[in-house]
């Protein structure tokens, strides 16, 4: 399957959820922006995927990221070509695009057994915590990769240019 075609309305990924589940065992969630893939992106998949049988990749819309606040830069890369690059990953099964800062509607739809985030969260502050409780899921740390973020190669690049 082509990258492109594991691209998915979150509606039409979770009328595949209740089939795969049965045959591949739990689905596992996870969701950022992925802006310039990295290793740290790249590891922080590979261990959601260990977790279950699918894994679903939420990937924030331009909008919703430029109300996280983030670099005013950002993101680099459109929101369409971000899901392509993380559903080309052999991890990752499907990705869907949202619109919200928080995936709380995303995760309501899909209804994961796992939901998988950094370790840089604690769990009692994740803003999602609820959401996840009430439809059941578990939520799973996973480590981070030290010094690999999106934010980190910007600051290179950045200072390699001389800005």
């Amino acid at each position: 399957m082509r990258a492109a075609d594991k691209v998915r309305p979150r509606d039409d990924i979770a009328a595949l959820l209740p089939q795969l589940r049965a045959q591949r065992g739990a689905i596992v969630f996870t969701n950022g922006v992925f802006d310039l893939l990295h290793i740290g992106h790249v590891r922080y998949l590979e261990f959601a995927r260990d977790l279950g049988g699918v894994l679903i990749v939420g990937v924030n819309s331009d909008a919703s990221v430029r109300a996280l606040g983030k670099d005013p830069m950002r993101p680099i890369v459109p929101a369409a070509e971000r899901a392509e690059l993380v559903a080309a990953l052999a991890c990752v099964d499907y990705a869907c695009i949202f619109d919200e800062q928080r995936p709380d509607a995303t995760l309501r739809v899909l209804k994961p057994d796992i939901h998988v985030k950094g370790a840089g969260y604690k769990l009692e502050e994740l803003p999602e915590a609820a959401t996840v409780a009430e439809i059941g899921a578990s939520i799973v740390l996973a480590p981070n990769v030290e010094g690999r973020s999106t934010s980190a190669l910007l600051q290179r690049i950045r200072e390699s240019s001389g800005q």
